[in-house]
């Protein structure tokens, strides 16, 4: 498929690293980027680059007895700038990256075994609400915890007892449009989609969409919801209409296929853009798709009950950018375009996605 007009899919920077990598982070308000993963002798690495021209920097490197999974800077200041991480053995940590990076200053037994995905909420300074991050991991639990309160989390929601786990594998905050509402939304390793209301401390939509869940997201954290995408097993997406909500048939929602045969392991939103986003291929495919909203947003049902439509996702570009899954991709939230990705070929990207207002 030949994609003559409209954004442009570039790659910026191609460096080879030594290590497996999990995720990657802008460092807010600056040119750097935190680099997660684990060395070939199974211990963790934190990686610092800084851009330099056409290439980057490695400005700083630790290494860790646990490999990690995970992290955000979402529950940090920007006076701060506190990097959250997840790893192998089940610790939520919390590192002071420029003024104490040997030790994290907060380490906290999170989850039994691996933090599968870790999201923050609450310490930029737009959005409202307390700062927080919420884990998930292989024991099923996902976990609530204010970065002000260390010793136990703020909310819990466990698997049911007598009842085999199941993995979840992905949370993402959300629906933060005032200081009371919140919400975390979790996928699960069967395709188990649930939406857990922090102010009622309920669980607001349970629904399966078919396969693993690898990636949750929300549109925009800090507004009331309006959409969210479910990244799959077997080539697919689910997109879910947030705003109408019907007693039966639950949150409406449209199944997207990849042009390709492989995992889609996240869907990234542009923070510049909610409406575009970018798809993750695990054959190393890059998608560039945008939301086109439907006519009509809501229609009644044949009980006069309010029901939801969902729109249309349109693929603007793609480009195979690896042979290895795309395992990582952050936008950057300052410079519209401009985003870093991991892979499994030991290799981080800096990518810039041009014209984007053609779009």
């Amino acid at each position: 498929m030949e994609f003559t007009t409209g954004p442009k899919i570039l790659t910026h920077v191609h460096k080879e690293v030594q290590i497996t990598t999990y995720d990657t982070k802008w460092i807010p308000s600056s040119a750097r980027f935190v680099v997660l993963g684990s060395y070939a002798r199974a211990t963790g690495c934190i990686q610092i680059y800084e851009l330099s021209g056409n290439d980057v920097k490695l400005a700083k490197e630790l290494e860790t007895r646990t490999s990690f999974k995970c992290g955000t800077f979402g529950a940090s200041g920007l006076a701060e700038r506190n990097l959250a991480t997840g790893n192998f053995e089940g610790y939520l940590q919390l590192w002071d990256l420029d003024h104490a990076p040997d030790k994290p200053i907060m380490d906290i037994k999170a989850h039994t075994s691996i933090v599968n995905d870790i999201d923050g909420i609450g310490g930029q300074t737009k959005g409202y609400g307390a700062p927080e991050l919420v884990t998930c991991g292989r024991d099923g639990a996902v976990r609530v915890w204010d970065v002000r309160q260390k010793d136990a989390p703020v909310a819990s929601f466990e698997p049911a007892e007598n009842i085999a786990a199941r993995d979840c594998w992905a949370v993402a905050f959300g629906n933060s449009f005032n200081d009371d509402e919140r919400s975390v939304l979790a996928g699960y390793d069967n395709g188990d989609i649930k939406l857990f209301d922090l102010r009622t401390g309920t669980v607001r939509l349970e629904t399966n969409v078919g396969n693993g869940v690898c990636s949750v997201e929300f549109d925009r954290k800090e507004i009331a919801m309006n959409k969210f995408v479910v990244a799959c097993l077997e080539s697919t997406f689910c997109v879910f209409d947030a705003r109408t909500f019907h007693p039966r048939k639950g949150y409406s929602s449209a199944t997207e296929r990849v042009p390709m045969d492989a995992t889609v392991w996240g869907v990234r939103h542009l923070p510049q853009n909610r409406e575009i986003s970018m798809v993750l291929g695990g054959d190393g495919t890059l998608m560039l798709y945008k939301y086109q909203y439907p006519d009509q947003r809501v229609v009644m049902d044949t009980d006069g009950v309010p029901l939801g439509v969902t729109g249309t996702m349109n693929l603007l570009n793609q480009q195979n950018i690896s042979t290895q899954p795309i395992s990582s991709w952050d936008w950057s939230p300052d410079k519209e375009g401009l985003a870093v990705c991991g892979s499994f070929d030991q290799v981080i990207r800096v990518i810039i996605v041009t014209q984007l207002n053609r779009a």
